[in-house]
């Protein structure tokens, strides 16, 4: 399948056999691309970008072939997805967090798929949604309460909620009886990030502290997965929830200890990827409403209008118009999945150029998100563009918050109501401010979070009983 490209000029550049080859730095800007990789990331996909809708970068071993128009993400991520595996990043992730839903590929990815799928069903989740406005209830209350003793770590406080919606959405779990899950998760990405780095070139026995800290935090999750899976079985019988599946499954390896991994690989990945990702946009969104108060006012009249002094059902989604915009905005800003690396299984074309079969093939979320062609002021923060009731315009895949094609991500509903309430009664019940002085600075790992966590004051607007303050 190939892309219809620009016509070819007469500087552009070709491969030996005269086929297109995208633009981008020389050789020797390497070494300056590979530091760009280690500790700055969305530098990297910005300097990409300043190419044009296309460049190749050499680094090291690794070149790099980073696409950025919707034509390209649709065709890379859905049209001609079957060519396009899992890339750099995600493989090497995959000695950090073995083969679990978002690293695996083929027969054994479809077969995960299927078993997960159900509970993630519209039916299901809706019936999950006071479970939610239960967890958001308490977030408030918490907040409330640790914010008359000083600032609290918004980012902190995000994790352990998602982590509780997970919990008992999707595991029929209590997961606050871990408290060391938030630190085995923290030592899972720094890991899965040192092998991005180094290529996975170094041996994980290698006595280093990082790798000392992620082998210790593998094994205490492997505990607490072989708890959930002895508390189950205790109960004497299994339901429609991700462990109760996940045991059912496994029960048809040949081999337990197969089965005991592929259990721990599967939850491991659900969990984390689920809440880092919802924490990531809960986290981005409190930052940008205390630099827009005319968005926060909004945010409070609507969930004022809508929920009056209850807590949120599954109809008010629909009616917390605004709270959804906002969302969608922010996660345009700072799409959690921040990028898309794929790795090309045979010959293709994107957009006129060559792609040979190997390449490692990037899209990223967070430049597409910014393309100038697509998105008017692209830096400003305006949650109005996601108006439903204006005119589109744009392609479709000039956003692309959860990936696109086959591997859209599966628990995107869950996600959005999760964060639609809890923006909606933070916003209702509280004003969070940044501390003065303090710098929010991006931090690409698996999801797109605030680097350090992001210490916030919490000033009432509502008492807790309901009346304005």
């Amino acid at each position: 399948m190939t892309l219809t490209g620009p016509k070819a000029t007469a500087s552009e550049r070709r491969s030996s056999d005269g086929r297109r080859v995208p633009p981008g730095p020389p050789l020797w800007a390497g070494p300056g691309l590979f530091k760009k990789l280690a500790k700055d990331r969305l530098a990297l996909m910005e300097q990409a970008a300043t190419y044009g809708d296309a460049a190749k970068l050499s680094i090291g071993p690794k070149t790099l072939y980073f696409f950025n128009h919707p034509d390209h993400a649709k065709h890379v991520l859905a049209d001609n997805s079957g060519n396009y595996h899992k890339g750099v990043g995600l493989v090497q992730a995959r000695r950090a967090i073995g083969d679990g839903l978002l690293t695996s590929e083929g027969e054994l990815w479809r077969k995960q798929r299927r078993m997960i799928q159900p509970v993630f069903q519209n039916k299901r989740i809706s019936q999950q949604a006071g479970v939610i406005a239960k967890e958001a209830a308490d977030l408030v209350e918490r907040l409330r309460a640790k914010g008359a003793e000083g600032p609290v770590d918004v980012v902190q406080e995000m994790t352990w909620l998602s982590l509780g919606v997970l919990g008992r959405t999707l595991l029929d779990a209590d997961l606050g009886e871990f408290a060391s899950i938030g630190q085995d998760f923290e030592a899972v990405q720094d890991q899965a990030m040192f092998e991005l780095v180094t290529l996975s070139k170094v041996p994980m026995w290698v006595p280093l502290p990082k790798q000392i800290r992620f082998r210790r935090a593998r094994n205490d999750l492997q505990r607490i997965v072989d708890h959930l899976e002895a508390e189950r079985l205790k109960s004497g019988e299994l339901g429609d929830d991700v462990v109760s599946r996940l045991i059912a499954s496994t029960r048809e390896e040949a081999d337990p200890r197969v089965g005991r991994l592929r259990m721990r690989d599967e939850l491991v990945t659900l969990l984390l990827a689920g809440h880092e990702t919802t924490a990531s946009t809960l986290s981005w969104t409190f930052h940008l409403l205390d630099g827009h108060p005319e968005v926060r006012e909004r945010l409070h009249a609507e969930a004022v209008e809508v929920l009056g002094d209850r807590l949120p059902v599954y109809e008010d989604l629909h009616r917390l118009k605004y709270t959804a915009m906002v969302v969608e905005e922010v996660m345009r800003l700072y799409p959690p999945v921040w990028m898309l690396p794929r790795e090309a299984q045979g010959d293709d074309e994107v957009g006129g150029y060559h792609v040979p079969a190997g390449a490692d093939v990037l899209i990223s979320p967070y430049t597409l998100h910014r393309h100038p062609a697509f998105w008017d002021r692209p830096e400003v923060f305006d949650p109005e563009r996601f108006d439903p009731d204006r005119p589109g315009g744009r392609p479709r895949y000039a956003y692309i918050p959860f990936g696109a094609g086959p591997r859209f991500c599966v628990g995107n509903h869950l996600g959005m109501m999760e964060a639609t309430f809890v923006i909606a009664m933070v916003a209702r019940d509280l004003r969070l401010a940044k501390v003065p002085g303090y710098k929010v600075v991006p931090e690409p790992m698996l999801s797109l979070r605030v680097r350090g966590g992001l210490p916030m004051t919490v000033h009432p607007v509502r008492d807790a009983g309901g009346a304005g303050a």
